[in-house]
C-alpha cells in the first residue's frame, strides 16, 4: 500500500471511510493474489476507491461539470453514483495515479460496466463484500467471490439491481449492461 496516499487519504475521510476503505484494501488483495492479478495495483485502487465519497452532491456535480464530465439523466438525479468516475480524477490530480486500469477500477466500483476488466471486478466486489457489510446473502457471495470472480460479479451486479428497485431509486444503466455482458459469457462458455 502507497504510505504517502494513505496518510494524504486518512486527513480527506471521516473515520467510518477510511475504516471501509482499510476493509476494501484487504479484500482487494486477497482477491488479486487468488485470481493472479496485480496486488499493488488493486491496492491503489481500493485504498482510493472512495477519495470522492465524502464530497456532497452538490460538490460532485460542481466537480464533474469543471472537468468537463459528460453527466447521464440518471446520475444528475442521482449523483452520488459520480464519487466513482470523480474519485478517479481525484486519484489522477491530488494523488497523482497515471495508471488507467487502476483509474477505470476507481471509476467503474459503483456501476460496474460491459467488458469489466479483473481489476474492475475486484474493487466492485471488494467493496461489496468487505467485512463490514451486512446484507442478506453476503456471506455466500463472500465464499464465491474467491470460488468465481464472474459468478460473484453477476451475484453482486443482480443484488444491486434488486436492492436500488426495491427502494423505487434509479438503476443505472451500465449496471444492467455489466450484468448482461457477464452473463452472455457465462453462457457462451456453457455452450
Amino acid at each position: 500500500m502507497n504510505k504517502t496516499i494513505d496518510v494524504k487519504l486518512k486527513k480527506a475521510l471521516t473515520k467510518n471511510r477510511y475504516e471501509h476503505t482499510m476493509n476494501v484494501v484487504k479484500i482487494a488483495e486477497s482477491l488479486a493474489l487468488r485470481y493472479h492479478a496485480d496486488v499493488d495495483k488493486a491496492s491503489l485502487a481500493a485504498l482510493l476507491h472512495d477519495c470522492a465519497k465524502n464530497f456532497s452532491c452538490e460538490e460532485l456535480l460542481a466537480y464533474a461539470k469543471a472537468n468537463d464530465m459528460k453527466i447521464d439523466p440518471v446520475t444528475r438525479l442521482e449523483p452520488q453514483l459520480l464519487h466513482g468516475p470523480v474519485g478517479a480524477v481525484v486519484a489522477e490530480k491530488t494523488y497523482g495515479v497515471t495508471d488507467k486500469k487502476v483509474l477505470n477500477a476507481i471509476h467503474y466500483h459503483t456501476t460496474g460496466r460491459e467488458h469489466m476488466s479483473k481489476l474492475e471486478k475486484i474493487i466492485y466486489l471488494a467493496d461489496f463484500i468487505e467485512p463490514s457489510r451486512t446484507y442478506p446473502g453476503v456471506d455466500k457471495l463472500r465464499s464465491i467471490a474467491f470460488e468465481d470472480l464472474d459468478k460473484a460479479t453477476i451475484m453482486a451486479l443482480t443484488n444491486t439491481i434488486r436492492y436500488v428497485s426495491s427502494i423505487n431509486s434509479l438503476i443505472h444503466k451500465q449496471t444492467v449492461t455489466a450484468r448482461n455482458d457477464l452473463i452472455i459469457k457465462e453462457l457462451k462458455k456453457n455452450k
